[in-house]
């Protein structure tokens, strides 16, 4: 292992794609340190304090989700506040939008300028998610609602509350955003690997130092030393499902074309178990969010009592360790699991290509037995990789409820995933890289 490593340092091409990687990613740290203007970063620093009074130290529900992704920098106010969580939208939002709209699904068929229009797309709705979200954390922080701490210091956040500095801290923000998107297209560019999903990576590596360090804490180091081996076993589970795959045979027939003969290969398609990666975690999350928004913004005047449905909300669905909340988190996942993977693999779409080059799975005729087969085996490779996606993501609940953990819990829910995803392909990638110029790569 340590000369494979030494090979990565001594090809001068990986080096400098490496070295230009680790660059990007040390600058976009840097980003999420950094305040935006009229942003009291003293008071935002005296209620990141784990001690500083508050229930978990951090955002409230609604944005636990978004500052995750954002590696923390969304709870300290700074320039990457927003983090890469407004082009995560925004690509989801254009692929689903290839369902709906005809002419994203033709762009999409249309191969390499078909794709660069469809980025272009995404980009500006990356900008239009920036501007929106932005504009909402300021207008939370303004009214002391990003963090639930009663200190008056957690209640202002800004020092100046004219109009001329909201513009000014909205357009730092979404220019921020379109910076991440920017050097994450470099690193895809010039670097190793896919620079959205490692700057992603970054975010959450982030925050597993402090999350660690809360648990040792509040707990001690037992409880610290027990989690840290609990989180061993996930990973080493979610490596194992994530490659994980049902392989079905494909057969393509002879044909001569001239005096050549073409075809007569065996090959196979790949059906992943977790086809969806963390989508439907993401989805499941946004969507149980949107009660407690709603109750949120409905609650009563000093001196009167909340309606009842309000009452119901929070004592149901706002908390990660009440018993309904897993329930329908658990559900609405397998759902979107469904939903997501009928989307994004068509079995009809994948039948008609395999019978116009003349591919064949055997046993299964060519055409409409072909894409019901493909649908068949689908949905029942679909059903575990739901459930395995619904346990992943109660892990942090059941942290909750255990050792008093927040929900940004590091060994479980969508953060797991994306460590290990992202770590896998990068590995992979750079075992490809190292395959070219020499005969044994990174792994064996």
């Amino acid at each position: 292992m340590f000369r494979a490593v030494a090979r990565i340092f001594r090809t001068p091409d990986l080096r400098r794609k490496i070295g230009f990687t680790l660059g990007i990613v040390a600058l976009f740290r840097l980003g999420s340190f950094i305040p935006a203007p009229f942003v009291d970063f003293g008071n935002v620093q005296a209620c990141l304090r784990p001690d500083a009074g508050d229930t978990g130290g951090g955002a409230s529900g609604l944005y636990e989700l978004v500052n995750l992704f954002s590696g923390g920098a969304l709870l300290q106010l700074s320039v990457f506040a927003l983090g890469i969580m407004p082009y995560i939208t925004a690509s989801i939002i254009v692929q689903l939008l290839r369902v709906v709209i005809p002419h994203f699904d033709t762009l999409y068929k249309e191969g390499q300028s078909g794709q660069a229009k469809l980025t272009q797309y995404t980009r500006y709705l990356t900008i239009a998610l920036g501007i929106l979200q932005s504009t909402t954390l300021v207008t939370v922080a303004r009214s002391g609602a990003l963090f639930s701490n009663p200190d008056p210091a957690c209640q202002s956040l800004i020092t100046d509350d004219a109009w001329y500095a909201i513009l000014l801290m909205v357009i730092t923000m979404t220019a921020g955003t379109g910076l991440i998107m920017w050097m994450g297209e470099l690193i895809t560019e010039r670097g190793i690997g896919n620079g959205m999903s490692l700057l992603i990576f970054t975010s959450i590596a982030a925050q597993f130092p402090s999350s660690l360090w809360s648990i040792q804490v509040s707990n001690g180091w037992e409880v610290l030393i027990a989690v840290i081996a609990v989180g061993i076993v996930i990973m080493a589970a979610v490596v194992f499902v994530e490659q994980s795959q049902r392989r079905i045979p494909v057969q393509y027939a002879k044909r001569m074309v001239g005096r050549r003969t073409y075809g007569g290969n065996n090959t196979y398609i790949p059906i992943k178990v977790n086809m969806a990666g963390v989508v439907p975690v993401i989805f499941a999350s946004s969507l149980l969010y949107l009660p407690a928004l709603v109750a949120q913004f409905n609650q009563p005047k000093a001196g009167e009592a909340p309606a009842a449905w309000v009452t119901w909300i929070t004592n149901n669905l706002t908390s990660g360790d009440n018993p309904l909340y897993m329930a329908v988190y658990f559900l609405l996942i397998v759902g979107f699991t469904y939903f997501y993977v009928a989307i994004t693999f068509n079995p009809e779409e994948v039948a008609d290509n395999m019978k116009k080059y003349g591919g064949f799975i055997p046993g299964i005729r060519a055409g409409r037995p072909t894409a019901e087969y493909l649908d068949y085996v689908l949905t029942r490779v679909t059903l575990p990789g739901s459930l395995y996606l619904g346990l992943i993501a109660l892990i942090p609940l059941f942290a909750l409820s255990l050792v008093n953990a927040n929900q940004n819990f590091p060994f479980g829910g969508a953060s797991i995933l994306i460590i290990v995803g992202v770590g896998l392909e990068t590995v992979k990638q750079i075992d490809s890289q190292l395959q070219q110029r020499h005969y044994e790569g990174l792994l064996r």
